[in-house]
């Protein structure tokens, strides 16, 4: 019963969250779990949090743009622009 209410919780203090903010927040408890279960340490959890958040965000960012995609250039960095049709 608490996982379900907890659950619940979750689901609801997102649901008023833009895209951005959800990307960045489930991004950020991701990396997070993944982090600290490869590395067995807290130091390791925080950087996947860092990493997840700042990836989450990036990709969210996307999803409040309608018609627009997440591309890379040849030297690595990240830009938007309007997807193929």
């Amino acid at each position: 019963m608490k996982k379900l209410l907890v659950f619940f919780l979750v689901g609801l203090s997102l649901a008023g969250c833009t895209a951005t903010e959800r990307g960045a927040g489930i991004g950020a408890a991701s990396g997070a779990v993944i982090g600290g279960a490869i590395t067995n340490d807290v130091r390791g959890a925080a950087v996947g949090a860092a990493i997840g958040g700042v990836s989450g965000a990036l990709i969210g960012s996307v999803a409040d743009q309608p018609g627009q995609c997440y591309y890379r250039d040849r030297n690595g960095r990240r830009y938007t622009a309007p997807c193929p049709r």
